[in-house]
């Protein structure tokens, strides 16, 4: 019955690590993370964060409602939380923002002298 069957007896050590595909499970484990961020890169279009000369500005809404603008500048990303209070000081007014049905907002800039 021995020639069929490959049983090893008791008093050899076994050939293999039992632990040697633990090895492969984290091999794998990394590719997998490294797809998930690339497709999540390409999904939300946010490949111009990874370009080092780009500026981006994007806000986010969390699940309560609060907003969060985050600008990237070069290779400087700052985070900027949204408050309800109102900023004062010294300006000018550079245009004027409309909101249409579908919750676009669409920004029109104010007419500079001579144009």
């Amino acid at each position: 019955m021995g020639r069929f069957l490959k049983i090893t007896p008791p008093d050899e050590p076994a050939d293999e690590d039992p632990l040697s595909g633990i090895a492969n499970l984290f091999d794998v484990s990394i590719v997998f993370i490294v797809g998930l961020m690339i497709a999540l890169f390409s999904n939300f279009g946010l490949g111009a964060f990874l370009d080092h000369d780009s500026d981006v500005t994007m806000v986010r809404t969390d699940a309560e409602g609060r907003q969060e603008m985050i600008v990237k500048k070069g290779e400087t990303i700052e985070a900027y939380k949204m408050t309800a209070q109102s900023g004062t000081g010294d300006g000018t007014r550079l245009g004027t923002a409309y909101q249409l049905e579908n919750g676009q907002v669409i920004y029109v800039p104010e007419a500079q002298d001579g144009e």
